[in-house]
Parts: C-alpha cells; structure tokens; sequence
C-alpha cells in the first residue's frame, strides 16, 4: 500500500510518501518539506501569530493535495511541539481541520520518543542492544532508553535547536556570555533528568542520534556516508567540541553554506551543537551512531504493524 505521513514540526511541515507492506521495509516514494521556523511566530504569550497559522494551513493543503494526486491509500498528520505547546493550539488545529479537511493528531514528547525509539531499534535490529537515544527537534529534545522496541524510560525536554536559539541566542552570531547561558541551562536540565529518571538503567551498548539537526551535525563533523554501505557517518564528542567555536563565530547565513548544513538549519545549528555537546557530556557519551530513521518512519512501522496484528492501534486521522 501507498502509505503519506505529514509530520508538523517546529521547523517544517513535511510530507514523506512510502510503499510498505507487513514483513518489508518502507520504501520512500515522495518527500517534500515546507520551511516555517514557528518559533519565530510566537507571541509574548506564547500563541502562534496569525502570520503563522497561515503558513501551516498553506503547507499542509499543499501536502494534502500533493497526497491525493499521488493516490495515497491512507494519509495520516501529525504535530509535535510547536502545536502542542502553543497558547492557540486549539484553535490551530481547528482551523487547520476547517481549511484542509486534516484532522492533526498531537503526539505528545513522551509519544515522540517511544515512536523514535521504534524506528531506530528496527533499523538497527536486536544486536544493538540496550539503546540510549538522542532526539533533537525545533522545540523539544527527546531522550529514551531501553533493550526492547518501545523505551523503559523517556522524557522530552524544552531544548530544541529552534527553540533554544530564540531562547538564549537572540543575536546572530550570539556572544559569549549568550553560549554560556544556553549550555548552562543545558547542563541543568540533562543533569536533573539523568539523576531522577536515567539513574540506575544499564550502560547503553549503542547511543544513538536522530533527527535532522544531529544528522547535519554528523555530516559537518564525520563526514559524508560511506559510499558503499549508505551508512552514515558516526559524530564524535571530540568533533563536535573543535567545530562549535567555528561555528559560534559565523552568522547564521554563513553557517548554511557549510557541508550538511541546509539553510532552514543554518541559523539554529550552533544551538542544536551546544545542547547536543552538553548531553553527550552529561550523560558521558563519547560517540554517537546515527540512524537516519526517526519519527515518521516510526509512525509507519506502528501503522503496519496495527495492519498486521501486531502492535498498538496506528497513528491516524487525517484527511482522505
């Protein structure tokens, strides 16, 4: 079946169409992406300005039409933190309903990190073993842990790339001072959920980075994919530690122009390095493999999965 999953994220509404069946891996047959940055259209009360609900509605009736030209057998829609954590959300999500006939269902940071963590055990397979996992979004960063396909432990923190960049490095390139505001309050918030939620759990086997920022992150510091395999370069604390005063001192238009960088990414790269560096740190992670499935991928394992019988009821609810 021909199967589209729009994903609404901090940064971008994006559109990834797959062949799948149960027993085969998804095959991608269509993607595409629209650039929002939402965290540039909040309020000081933290609702979404007009000028950015706007730019939902058009990028997810242009996935929806793209979609039904296409001929998906099924559509589904989802929202991560931007939406979810909007004064307005409501109120987005019925507007969007109303204008594009999408109904969104909000995933919660608990549901993104579970649905991630299933993508990543199955591209890795069972002989990763236990898995402590990384996920960087526009607004939230997601940790989980665990030796099966759903995590034993998962929290989603405040800490994305876009969000931490409005947060604490409002000037472009920020200052000093600004750096170490961020990875102080970085270093906080990892040190806090590693001692009340990750104490005690096994040592990982295999740390693991997904998500576009720490993808363009391994490419910037590792490297391009191994030519033969398609497998992707691992990022290294070390590397990540000598890039970051490089970037630090680049503006954020300077910073797209680098290998992997795209330049939705450029101007929140430099945050989305800080808070990576300060988790790896924290939890005393030295290396990082990177799985280039994540949450959509996800999202269409557990929709296979439901068909097959074998797992929770799928992620659904979008227009037909």
């Amino acid at each position: 079946m021909r199967l589209g999953v729009i994903d609404v994220g901090s940064n971008t509404v994006h559109l990834l169409v797959v062949d799948a069946h149960p027993g085969a891996s998804p095959v991608p047959y269509h993607s595409q992406r629209s650039v929002l940055r939402l965290m540039r259209y909040l309020d000081d009360d933290g609702a979404i300005s007009e000028d950015g609900v706007a730019r939902i509605v058009e990028a997810i009736r242009e996935c929806v039409d793209t979609a039904r030209q296409i001929g998906v057998d099924d559509l589904i829609a989802t929202a991560t933190s931007a939406i979810r954590e909007a004064a307005n959300g409501e109120e987005v999500l019925a507007r969007v309903a109303r204008e594009t006939g999408t109904q969104l269902r909000v995933l919660s940071g608990e549901d993104e990190a579970r649905i991630t963590m299933l993508a990543v055990r199955r591209w890795l397979g069972w002989s990763a073993g236990e898995i402590l996992l990384f996920d960087i979004g526009g607004g939230s960063f997601e940790i989980a842990q665990g030796a099966d396909e759903y995590p034993d432990v998962q929290v989603s923190l405040p800490l994305g790339a876009g969000r931490s960049t409005i947060n604490f490095l409002v000037e472009d390139p920020p200052s000093r001072d600004a750096v170490s505001r961020l990875r102080a309050h970085a270093r906080e918030e990892f040190t806090r959920v590693r001692d009340e939620l990750f104490n005690g759990r096994p040592r990982p086997k295999r740390v693991v980075g997904t998500s576009k920022t720490i993808r363009s992150l391994a490419r910037l510091v590792g490297g391009p994919a191994d030519p033969v395999t398609g497998d992707l370069a691992q990022l290294h604390y070390v590397g990540l530690r000598e890039w970051e005063p490089s970037l630090r001192e680049m503006p954020g238009a300077v910073r797209e122009y680098l290998p992997g960088i795209t330049p939705e990414r450029g101007y929140q790269v430099l945050a989305g390095a800080i808070v990576l560096r300060t988790a790896m740190k924290v939890f005393d992670v030295s290396t990082l493999t990177i799985s280039p499935w994540a949450l959509r991928e996800g999202i269409v394992l557990r929709y296979i999965d439901a068909l097959d019988g074998r797992g929770a009821e799928p992620v659904r609810d979008a227009a037909r």
